[in-house]
């Protein structure tokens, strides 16, 4: 769904192996393709500020809801105002 020449950045984790055909990347459409977790030098110092009590999570997570709410979460992100972080759970 990019068009020639586009960017695709990947924010997130896959769940399992995922395979690409790097010709399409490369060789069709000419894709630049970023990582855009912040990784090694954040993930540390986030897990030690959670486990220390610093992040408070129960108020940056504000809506836990299933997956069949899914249409609730993105209009309470949407509304932008009565949530901070909306997950979806499976």
């Amino acid at each position: 769904l990019l068009r020639k020449l586009g960017t695709y950045v990947e924010y997130g984790v896959f769940g399992s192996d995922t395979t690409v055909d790097w010709s399409i990347i490369s060789d069709d459409k000419e894709l630049d393709v970023l990582g855009a977790h912040l990784g090694p030098y954040c993930w540390p110092a986030a897990i030690r500020m959670i486990e220390s009590g610093v992040l408070p999570m129960d108020k940056i997570c504000t809506h836990q809801l299933p997956l069949a709410e899914f249409q609730k979460g993105l209009d309470l992100v949407a509304s932008g105002k009565e949530s901070i972080k909306v997950s979806l759970l499976l």
